[in-house]
């Protein structure tokens, strides 16, 4: 098997893209080569605890609705490409993903890491739901099969915070500065939200690799 290291943030849109271009190519080639492991990047690593409103957020960065739309306009397009319907203008939060992070990370040690980021997305793209909420968390947790009640109480604490914010600052220390990144077999970075046809082709010459 080859490692697929996928460096995401469960608010990026493009990392949702991404994935859901990934996801076509494997389910294409059932027999691909890849393990793949999720890891954290914070977009906004200095988010307030508690998030911000969405329409304060978008001015912040964006300079107000205009410069939102325009910006998003890319987004829009290739999300509806990839059968994707984001609800943008349901979204009443941009929260801080530092706990989400670590839902995933709890899933992880469960086998249940791409289960957890797949219904992260879900829940902040489709739904509109504030995945900053501890008890959102909790029920996304209850949702694919862990302990909702431990997951509470893990949340509440602040068991590997440090951790994620380490491992977030090792991807930045590595150059990596936008998501979502995909490392091949700790050596090949591959940014940004890829074609399922480039993935196709990856997983064709790694075959042919493996059967040399």
């Amino acid at each position: 098997m080859v490692k697929l290291d996928i460096i995401s943030d469960p608010i990026c849109p493009w990392c949702f893209i991404g994935k859901t271009r990934l996801d076509e190519a494997l389910a294409q080639h059932p027999d691909h080569p890849f393990t793949i492991e999720w890891h954290p990047f914070q977009l906004n690593p200095d988010m307030p605890e508690g998030g911000m409103g969405r329409r304060e957020y978008l001015e912040a960065k964006f300079g107000g609705k205009d410069g939102a739309v325009k910006a998003y306009a890319p987004v829009v397009q290739a999300a509806e490409e990839a059968g994707l319907k984001i609800d943008f203008e349901g979204m009443q939060r941009t929260p801080n993903t530092i706990d989400a992070h670590r839902l995933i990370h709890w899933a992880g040690i469960e086998g249940r890491q791409t289960a957890a980021v797949s219904a992260l997305f879900k829940a902040y793209f489709e739904d509109a739901r504030d995945i900053g909420d501890r008890e959102v968390l909790a029920d996304i947790a209850d949702s694919i099969e862990m302990d909702a009640a431990v997951v509470a109480k893990l949340l509440a604490s602040d068991a590997d915070i440090e951790d994620i914010r380490k491992r977030d600052s090792h991807s930045r220390e590595m150059g990596v500065n936008s998501v979502p990144t995909f490392i091949v077999a700790g050596q090949h970075a591959v940014p940004g939200a890829q074609p399922a046809e480039l993935w196709a082709k990856v997983i064709g010459e790694i075959k042919e690799q493996v059967a040399e």
